[in-house]
């Protein structure tokens, strides 16, 4: 299971436990599940795509940001979202 906070300037959008995570990065679409190997990438905008580890999928539209992504812990730093 992945720890995944998505936060922008303003709030704190999405914060629990998810089993995956997609976003779109300047390198390409990426998918992440448990176990994902170490990573820093630059969103892009599009959607990120968070589904929960209660079958619920929260899908968000962001203006570019960060991920990061180390020891099953994901942080997506939005610039906006809505």
């Amino acid at each position: 299971m992945l720890k995944v906070e998505l936060v922008s300037p303003e709030k704190k959008v999405w914060s629990g436990e998810a089993v995956s995570v997609s976003a779109r990065t300047l390198e390409g679409d990426l998918g992440i599940l448990t176990d994902h190997a170490p990573l820093l990438g630059v969103l892009v905008d599009g959607k990120v795509v968070i589904k929960g580890t209660d079958g619920s999928v929260s899908e968000f539209n962001v203006n570019g940001g960060f991920l990061s992504v180390s020891n099953n812990r994901v942080s997506i730093l939005a610039e906006a979202t809505n």
